[in-house]
């Protein structure tokens, strides 16, 4: 397994990063504007599995999918994905949103997955830390932090 963590402090309780962070929309704007995911028909967060989602490059070429599975969440407090990808026989996302004492929010994504072809684990490590930097960007930019 390859893994890396990558976290953001939000001055939001966690609460409202939740409603806002935690929905497709919010999904797609912290992957935007050069990717976006495709959300499963009839789709909710619930744990179990979600369907197949599609994650388009310039929002329209398919470069990858995600059959989602959500073992577990808690509104306000995060989620744990366990999932595979195009790209990856093994996909476990977790994301922890951490209330801070002065009422901010400290969000935080930890990645792990096992690459479908192990030459190109190095390359996908950095390609995957890479897209979640950018989506704590995004995130930061949002929420004013």
């Amino acid at each position: 397994m390859i893994g890396f963590r990558v976290s953001s402090r939000l001055p939001l309780s966690p609460s409202v990063v939740w409603e806002r962070a935690i929905t497709v929309e919010g999904v797609n704007y912290e992957l935007g504007p050069l990717v976006r995911m495709t959300v499963p028909e009839g789709a909710d967060l619930r744990q179990g599995p979600l369907g197949r989602s599609w994650v388009l490059l310039f929002g329209v070429l398919p470069v990858d999918y995600d059959d989602l599975f959500i073992e577990w969440f808690e509104p306000g407090v995060g989620f744990r994905e366990r999932s595979t990808m195009g790209s990856a026989s093994a996909w476990w996302h977790d994301r922890s949103l951490l209330p801070l004492p002065d009422g901010s929010t400290r969000v935080v994504d930890h990645i792990r997955f096992e690459p479908r072809v192990g030459l190109f684990g190095g390359l996908q490590a950095f390609t995957f830390e890479a897209m979640f930097r950018w989506r704590h960007r995004r995130l930061r930019s949002r929420f004013g932090a």
